[in-house]
């Protein structure tokens, strides 16, 4: 018997219905705007998400609320990788539009298909059965594919689109096989009833479904390997898009690889571990030899993600709620230094022209030293350096890693932390020691201010933790 929908049992997807309701709306204004409409869209989709985060915001943060038929959950877990998603689509907004102007490419589309994308990242986060997390992944996708290949004049930016959309193809398919396997097996697409069926030792069939979720998700993350497609996305993909890439994508896609299993799988930990940790190590050694020759900051920055990736699987390899909690730090504290240094990147222009190669750096400290500052800030977090916050972020995955008894795992984290040291130092020498060139201009409003606020996070977490990381620990309870 079908249960009747009421609007009252909406209520944990308000965020996600404000932000499909606005799409029709600016849509609309788009088309009937003329030459003002990428302003007009462009501040309509700011304020569209900003509507949505105070929406998740009101949404009860304690207990578990289920609409849909119970394909759609919220928790405290989804509220906060929610409000992750929300931070990083609204930062990609305020980097894209001076540079698209510049560019000359800018169109109402943009911030049309970023809004969409963002519902796709929201129903992954809140999604409690299979078909949900389907639907979730190809909103997502189709927008990617798209906004990757936006600027049409540019052969880079259509190869990276391309590449994109085929690999990205196969991906799906490899998810949506392992779904019928595990559906095949557990006789259920939702998560509450296939934790329940499958217990104790899994059969060689369901192993393979998880496998082959395994697979897909990865490819989500950009984690090896599944990672070819990221350093040419990356590099050909114009720099606001590959910012977007690389912050809010990757907070819905680890929040679904934990979704997928913390919340189906909770009972054969031992069947997905292995291939988790597998993931992790080598995620963790790619991101941290191959970026050390790139010359390309944008792919230097693409295995670096890689990398990011590695570590905060740690923790859900863990499959602990100290785990899942350092998961959800380690993916806070990475999104503001994503967005760090993505805006300083888009800070290198001389003219109109962007400039994307390590060696324009040069001496920028002189020229730039508030700005340089700021990047290298960014970078000795990414290397784990205390007292910053990506020691931090760190420091509770391997934590949790040792308290799981995964020390070797733990170990070789911290190996591979200190070899990518090296290259995230080498940017900082070439910053302070080599002789400066001529200087950049002036940042836009819009990504001085994306500095600014990840440059506050990035520098003040060690003095006031608490509140990110309390909540982060209550997201993480309400999975188990």
């Amino acid at each position: 018997m079908l249960t009747p929908f009421t609007a009252s049992g909406f209520g944990p997807a308000l965020p996600e219905i404000i932000l499909s309701l606005s799409v029709l709306v600016l849509i609309l204004v788009g088309v009937y705007s003329g030459k003002r409409a990428t302003n007009i869209v462009g501040t309509g989709a700011f304020i569209a998400l900003l509507a949505a985060l105070i929406a998740l915001v009101v949404l009860p943060s304690t207990g578990r609320a289920t609409t849909l038929g119970g394909s759609f959950i919220g928790d405290g877990f989804a509220k906060y990788m929610k409000a992750l998603v929300l931070l990083g689509s609204g930062a990609a907004l305020a980097l894209s539009s001076d540079f698209m102007h510049r560019e000359r490419f800018a169109r109402f589309e943009y911030p049309i298909l970023v809004l969409l994308c963002t519902i796709g990242m929201m129903i992954m986060v809140s999604a409690n059965d299979l078909i949900a997390l389907y639907l979730g992944l190809e909103l997502q996708s189709l927008s990617i594919y798209v906004i990757a290949a936006i600027h049409r004049d540019d052969a880079r930016s259509t190869e990276a689109g391309l590449k994109y959309f085929v690999l990205g193809a196969l991906s799906s398919g490899m998810l949506l096989y392992g779904a019928s396997l595990v559906y095949g097996f557990a006789g259920s697409v939702s998560f509450p009833a296939i934790a329940a069926s499958v217990r104790g030792d899994a059969p060689i069939g369901l192993i393979l479904g998880i496998v082959f979720l395994a697979a897909g998700i990865a490819f989500k993350m950009s984690a090896v390997p599944f990672h070819m497609w990221t350093p040419d996305v990356y590099e050909g993909a114009p720099t606001p898009v590959t910012a977007f890439l690389a912050s809010a994508p990757k907070m819905a896609a680890v929040a679904m690889a934990v979704r997928v299993f913390i919340g189906a799988f909770p009972e054969v930990v031992a069947s997905w571990q292995q291939i988790i940790v597998f993931i992790s190590i080598m995620s963790m050694a790619l991101g941290s030899f191959a970026a050390i020759g790139q010359k390309n900051i944008k792919r230097l920055m693409a295995y670096s993600s890689i990398g990011n990736i590695g570590y905060a699987l740690i923790g859900l390899a863990a499959g602990t709620p100290e785990g899942i909690q350092g998961v959800i730090v380690y993916m806070a504290i990475y999104l503001a230094m994503t967005l760090g240094a993505f805006a300083c990147i888009l800070g290198m222009r001389r003219g109109d022209v962007y400039l994307e190669n390590v060696d324009e750096l040069a001496g920028s400290a002189q020229t730039h030293p508030w700005r340089s500052f700021c990047l290298a800030m960014m970078l000795f977090s990414l290397a784990g350096i205390p007292p910053l916050a990506g020691f931090f972020s760190k420091f509770y995955v391997f934590a949790a890693a040792v308290q799981a008894n995964l020390i070797a795992l733990a170990v070789i984290g911290v190996v591979t932390s200190v070899i990518g040291a090296f290259y995230y130092i080498r940017l900082v020498k070439v910053m302070y020691f080599d002789e400066p060139r001529a200087p950049f201009e002036r940042m836009a409003p819009g990504v001085e201010a994306v500095l600014v606020a990840a440059s506050v996070v990035v520098m003040l977490f060690w003095l006031i933790p608490a509140p990110l990381v309390s909540s982060a620990g209550i997201a993480a309870r309400s999975l188990f």
